[in-house]
Parts: C-alpha cells; sequence; structure tokens
C-alpha cells in the first residue's frame, strides 16, 4: 500500500480533531453524572418489573384513564378507526438538525411544521387494537419511545403497550435533533434538548388521543403500485455483491412498490390514509437551515390540503402519513452523483472524484435547487399515491394482532444452516461511514468503500478513546473499525444493547417495524421470509410491509454480501455482518407465534435502560435583546406596496429566538398570511408557517440581539387584493436575580396589494 500523505489542510483537522476530543471528553467527564442515572421507564427500579412487561399480553393493575373509553358499535364489518394529528415541531433555532451530522447545520428558522400522525384500528367488539403513528422526525430514538409508552400507560392503562403500539420516523434530515440518551446521538445531537424532547412527547401522545377520541367503524382498502422518476440506489456496487440469481428476480435495484391504506367511515366518506414507499428524505441537502418535512411531508401536505378543503394546513379532520420504509440505500436525487467540478460521473465504489475526491462528488436531484426537487419527487409520490387511492378496492378483513420483543442485539446466535452458527456483535461504525453519502459528504476526507484502517486514525482513536478489543475487531470483519461504540461505556452507552422488534397485523397484512434503515435487499429478504413464516403455519398470501425508522434507533443493515463492499451503508450496520439474518430469525418467531396464537408465550426479553443527566445543549439560553429605540416586532425592512403573482413578499423585524416558542407556546405559529375580506371586514388567515409558500428566517446577532425575515411566495392561485404579513414571537427575558421568563409579542405591519397587471 502506497506511504499516505496528507495535505496541510488535512494536517490542520487532524490536530483540530485531537483537540476537540480531548476537550469533549473533558466536557463529557465534567457534564454527565455516572451513577445512578439507569432507571427502569416505568419508574421502578429495575429489579421491580411489574406484570405488564412479562409478555405482550399481560395485564397489570392500571391507573384509572383519565379519559373515559369511547363507546364502540359492535354490529358491523370492518374496524373501529381512528386518525389525529398533532404538531411535533420542537425548536426551530439553536439546535442542529438530526440526520447528516454535519457540524453547523444549526436550524435557523421553518420552512413547514412537523405533524405526528396517529391510526388506531380496533375489532368491532374492541378485543383487540393496534396503533401506528408515523412522525415527521428524523427517526425514533428509544427514549422518545419509552417515554410515550409510559404517558399512554398512565392514561389509558394496559389499552396501549409496547406490542400494539408502532412509533415510525419518516426519516426527514431538516427536524431538530437533541431527543436521544446514547451517547453517539447525543454527541451528536451537540446535547440532549429537553424542550424539544417534551414537545415531541406531547406531539406523539396529543395524536393518539385525538385518534383515540374520533374512533368511528370504518372500513380499509388496500391498493399497491409502482413509483416511476422518483429514486436511484445511491450505492449500486454494494447491490451488485448481491448473487446474481436473488438480483435477476427483480427488474430494478429499488423497491418502487408503493402499499397504501385508504380509511373510510361505513357512509365511505374519507378518514385517511397510510402509504409505504421506499425513500430518502434528502432532497433537502445538508445546505438547508430550515425545519421541514423534505419531500414525504410534501406529499403529506398536497394529500391533506387536497381532502381538507377550507383549512389552513396541519389542520382538518383528514389525515394522511406517507412512512418510511426499506430506504436504506435509496435516495430522491435521481440525476445521480456527480462530480460538482468537472460534471463527470462519480457512480463508482467509492464516490470519489479525480480532482477533489470524495467532497467532490454529489447526488443532486431533479429541480432547479433543493426546494424545487424537494417538491418535484413530493409531487411524484402524491400522485401515484393519489391514483392508488382513487382505485383502492380490495378490503382488509380478519383479526387484528401484534408481538413485541425487546432482545440483545449484540448477543444473538445466528443459525446460518441446520449445523453452522454465527453470532451478532457489539456495535461498532467503520471508516465509511465518516464518508458520509452522495446525498451528503462527510467532513473529513475518507472514502467510501475502506476496508483497511488507518494507523494515524487508529491512533488517534486509541488515544482518546481506548483500543478496540480483538474480539469485536474479529466479530466485525471486514469492517475496519474507526469507533467501536459497543464498548464505549462512558458517561453512558454509546449505542443500544437493547432493541425492539415487532409485528402487528390486519387480518392479511402485516407491518414489521424496523429498528433501523433496511437496504433494498435486505428489506425484500425479511419480507420474504415473514411471508413464508406466515404460510408454513397457515396465515396464507400475507402483505408484508417494512416500516422503518420504528421505536429505537440502530443505523443501517444491510445484506451479508453488501457488508463485504464496506459503503456508508455497510459501514453504518453496528451488530456486524449477519445483523440481518439475526433479524429475518427475530422476525420469523413473532410471525409464528402470531400465527399459532402463541403471543401469550412469548418471553418479553431484556428491558431497555432510561438514562437521566444527559449533557445538557452545548448553545446556552440567552436574553433577548431589542436594539435601543425599538421593540420586539417592529419592521425593519416593510413590504413593497404591490407585487404580482409569483413575486416573493419579503418583510423584517426584530426578533427574539424562535426556540422560545418551544416553551410558551401562547402563538402557535411564526406568521400569517391574511387577506382583507370586504364585504365582512375581516382579515382571513389563508398561509400560517405550515404552509410550503412562506420562509421563516432567524438572523442571530451579538449579545441576544437578532432579526426575523418572513417571506411569502406569491402563488399562482392568490387571488386580487389587499394582504398583510403577522409576525408572532417570543423572547426571553431576565431581571436581575429572578428567574427567566419568556413573554409573547406579536406584530402587523403596514398592507400591500397582490394584482394580476400593473
Amino acid at each position: 500500500m502506497a506511504k499516505r500523505t496528507f495535505s496541510t489542510l488535512e494536517i490542520f483537522l487532524i490536530f483540530l480533531l485531537v483537540m476537540m476530543t480531548g476537550i469533549m471528553v473533558a466536557l463529557l467527564s465534567l457534564l454527565f453524572v455516572t451513577s445512578g442515572t439507569i432507571e427502569n421507564h416505568t419508574g421502578l427500579p429495575t429489579t421491580q418489573i411489574p406484570p405488564a412487561t412479562q409478555g405482550p399480553t399481560a395485564i397489570q393493575a392500571s391507573p384509572t384513564p383519565s379519559t373515559p373509553e369511547p363507546t364502540l358499535f359492535q354490529n358491523f364489518s370492518g374496524y373501529h378507526i381512528g386518525v389525529g394529528r398533532a404538531d411535533c415541531t420542537g425548536q426551530v433555532a439553536d439546535i442542529i438538525l438530526m440526520g447528516y451530522s454535519k457540524t453547523g447545520q444549526n436550524a435557523q428558522g421553518i420552512l413547514t411544521r412537523l405533524y405526528s400522525r396517529a391510526f388506531i384500528m380496533a375489532e368491532p367488539d374492541g378485543s383487540s387494537r393496534v396503533v401506528f403513528v408515523s412522525i415527521e422526525i428524523g427517526m425514533v430514538s428509544q427514549r422518545l419511545r419509552l417515554e410515550v409508552l409510559n404517558r399512554l400507560r398512565s392514561k389509558y392503562g394496559s389499552l396501549y403497550r409496547r406490542d400494539n403500539v408502532i412509533l415510525s420516523g419518516t426519516h426527514t434530515h431538516s427536524g431538530p435533533a437533541g431527543y436521544f440518551q446514547y451517547s453517539t446521538f447525543v454527541i451528536a445531537s451537540e446535547g440532549f434538548s429537553n424542550r424539544t424532547f417534551e414537545y415531541m412527547v406531547a406531539g406523539i401522545m396529543k395524536s393518539i388521543e385525538i385518534a383515540h377520541a374520533n374512533m368511528k367503524p370504518g372500513k380499509i382498502f388496500i391498493n399497491k403500485g409502482n413509483v416511476d422518476g422518483a429514486q436511484i440506489n445511491r450505492s449500486p456496487s454494494s447491490y451488485l455483491w448481491n448473487p446474481q440469481s436473488e438480483r435477476a428476480r427483480y427488474s430494478s435495484n429499488t423497491d418502487k412498490e408503493m402499499v397504501l391504506l385508504k380509511m373510510v367511515d361505513l357512509n365511505g366518506d374519507d378518514l385517511g390514509l397510510i402509504s409505504w414507499f421506499a425513500i430518502h428524505p434528502v432532497s433537502m441537502n445538508n445546505s438547508n437551515h430550515l425545519v421541514n418535512s423534505d419531500n414525504v411531508g410534501y406529499a403529506s401536505y398536497l394529500f391533506e390540503q387536497e381532502k381538507n378543503k377550507g383549512y389552513l394546513p396541519g389542520e382538518g379532520p383528514y389525515v394522511a402519513a406517507f412512512a418510511s420504509s426499506n430506504l436504506g440505500d435509496v435516495s430522491p436525487n435521481i440525476l445521480g452523483p456527480h462530480c460538482i467540478n468537472t460534471g463527470e460521473s462519480c457512480d463508482n465504489a467509492n464516490s470519489t472524484c479525480p480532482i477533489g475526491g470524495p467532497s467532490m462528488c454529489i447526488a443532486m436531484g431533479p429541480g432547479q435547487d433543493m426546494l424545487d426537487s424537494t417538491q418535484i419527487i413530493g409531487r411524484i409520490i402524491y400522485e401515484k399515491a393519489k391514483e392508488l387511492y382513487a382505485s383502492a378496492s380490495q378490503e382488509v378483513t380478519g383479526p387484528l394482532a401484534s408481538a413485541h420483543q425487546w432482545v440483545n442485539m449484540t448477543d444473538v446466535t445466528v443459525w446460518l444452516n441446520s449445523t453452522h452458527t454465527a453470532k451478532t456483535c457489539k456495535p461498532a461504525l467503520g471508516y465509511s461511514f465518516a464518508a458520509g453519502t452522495i446525498d451528503g459528504f462527510g467532513t473529513l476526507n475518507f472514502t467510501q468503500g475502506t476496508t483497511v484502517g488507518d494507523p494515524l486514525w487508529d491512533s488517534i482513536r486509541d488515544q482518546a478513546l481506548g483500543k478496540p478489543s480483538e474480539e469485536i475487531k474479529e466479530c466485525q470483519k471486514p469492517k475496519p473499525i474507526l469507533l467501536h461504540t459497543g464498548e464505549l461505556s462512558k458517561p453512558h452507552p454509546w449505542h443500544p444493547d437493547i432493541v425492539d422488534v415487532q409485528i402487528i397485523t390486519l387480518g392479511f397484512l402485516a407491518i414489521t417495524a424496523i429498528p433501523g434503515e433496511f437496504t433494498t435487499m435486505s428489506g425484500r429478504r425479511l419480507r420474504e421470509a415473514v411471508q413464508e413464516e406466515f404460510a408454513t403455519y397457515g396465515m396464507l398470501n400475507m402483505t408484508v410491509v417494512i416500516s422503518g425508522l420504528c421505536n429505537v434507533y440502530t443505523h443501517y443493515i444491510t445484506t451479508y454480501e453488501e457488508y463485504q463492499a464496506q459503503r456508508y451503508e455497510a459501514a453504518s450496520t453496528i451488530y456486524g455482518p449477519h445483523t440481518l439474518s439475526a433479524y429475518i430469525q427475530l422476525f420469523r418467531v413473532l410471525a409464528k407465534a402470531i400465527a399459532t396464537d402463541t403471543v401469550a408465550n412469548l418471553s418479553s426479553g431484556p428491558e431497555p435502560p432510561f438514562f437521566k443527566n444527559l449533557m445538557a445543549p452545548l448553545i446556552p439560553n440567552t436574553v433577548d435583546r431589542a436594539p435601543v429605540g425599538t421593540t420586539f416586532g417592529d419592521v425593519l425592512q416593510p413590504a413593497n406596496p404591490k407585487y404580482r403573482v409569483g413575486e416573493v413578499v419579503e418583510v423584517t423585524f426584530v426578533g427574539a429566538n424562535p426556540k422560545n416558542s418551544a416553551e410558551n407556546q401562547t402563538h402557535q405559529t411564526f406568521l400569517t398570511v391574511e387577506k382583507y375580506e370586504a364585504t365582512s371586514a375581516t382579515w382571513k388567515i389563508i398561509h400560517n408557517d405550515a404552509s410550503w409558500e412562506t420562509r421563516f428566517y432567524w438572523h442571530k446577532g451579538l449579545l441576544g440581539h437578532s432579526n426575523a425575515t418572513i417571506q411569502w411566495h406569491i402563488p399562482d392561485t392568490a387571488q386580487p387584493g389587499t394582504y398583510r404579513i403577522r409576525y408572532f414571537g417570543h423572547n426571553r427575558k431576565q431581571n436581575f436575580l429572578k428567574p427567566a421568563v419568556i413573554l409573547p409579542f406579536e406584530s402587523t405591519p403596514s398592507t400591500f396589494d397582490v394584482v394580476t397587471t400593473w
């Protein structure tokens, strides 16, 4: 191997990394309290596990639900169906966005709000029910899941449990971080934000509560169809490592099929939909700083606006969820990877460019910019869903069931055949993890497809974190280990050992809750295995859906063959080369238990921990200040007197930190666009900050000063007339020796006209 040389920039970055590592270790030592920080999420000591945790069907003495159970009408054919949607946005400033792990990609405003969408299905007699929640966040963290389950138990007793509630993240990379408990993610989030965590938990709970309160008799119909022109495989060279005989069974290296559930009441009136389709919500790239729901969120927006006529975005009874699936190696940036400096393709095993290396290799979407690409891809998904929804005629019938286990994924014995076994590994991240992907490359000059470690980086790791054991290095081969996270426990474990495996079934539909990102072929293998297991025990022709990013996040899951290539997805398969085989084995157990009606005999498995005293956010709270002679909300740059359709209205105000609004929620939006109605002499709100036509930018200054800029991109549908833009915010105030308070304010600048011609 040729001796590696380093540029001046790389030497500086290495020095900086060493210094930062030392500082981080010192900070962690100071900021964490490591003794007495593990709690059972029930609030009881770990030795006092309540009966409900012993199996999915066990019943404990439960607290009385705080709301009465709705009376269910029993004499009908179908299911009781409840749908609900609630805001779960959290902070939109002074917090890093979760997904790209790019230092400096902090939230600086909002493009769209984020929502939790809940669906409850119950049998006519109410004997069994299941809950599916799709949440517009990067992924569901274990801490989030445990807290929601705890609050559901406090409110509803044993009605909603770990076995019959699935929480699934859409995987938008433009949502706030800070809601995790394992150290890898806490560090990547630059601390734990209790403000954002509580906002998310409250939003998820509210969506379930709305669905619970609105349950009514109805029917569910299923439809399937291929979505064309929305995705590519971002690791096609890894996909080619799979056996040719297996690849020959499929016409594409991505799963193009969308599975859609249409929900209506007994009168045929629309209630909602759930759609599963494999696509990464990374149309908004890592230069974005506005919180938003990305391409699948835009599809939800279009469908809900179509069905909720007359309502503002985020309002109205109809709920449309576009949930994640086996999206691990699937990109929406359909123009593919090109060297941004030369224009030539860099669709190679290492995603590198001849000049500039991997940092020059970037995949682009179909639009003029990332927001245009987001809307193009989102509309393609929406149009296919609209088509499938209109033609859905196959009714979902049959009993409801659910099965769940907690599993120690670091110690699963995998049966390769009748005589040979293998084991899963303690978690570790490989070198190619640091390289990133064509959707968002890493900060340092790491390369995908790396199968040999670098002595310099190994030395830096060993000095900062200690050496990985021979056991973990051998188990993870051919992955060269960059971070041996499974052997790092200070201040808390760096990755989860205990993960959820879960299946819920509605008649002939099985929803598998995957705690990570399956690649295309991984998803195909799991679906086929679960379907075979159901068939073996008499449940024939089951439709199996992969639901991704559920319950706890464990990075990626590749096939054994893809693992050998060690591109980004394989380097991020933390439990080693046999991870997929272990999951297939575990989900077979759940399928068999449902098919043979032996779910009650399943062991619950080892309960996961719930950590306290997590690292505080690195960005402190500061008092907001308005410049001398001004007050919060004063207009610094007013709107023009007149605009035409297609132009952009822009107003700048004296601002305050938007993260305050995640604590004091006096105002539910940062902005409104309002039209004057002359006939009633009133102002009608036509847009808010959940609208894709608006943008809210926050510009942070020094010593608590800031500006807020609101844009309205006037759509073709805008009617001529008189308009105004309003700004709503909260400022943090603190008097000497008194606790800080957060105060609401609002601003209504002068009006402007929208005309069709000058």
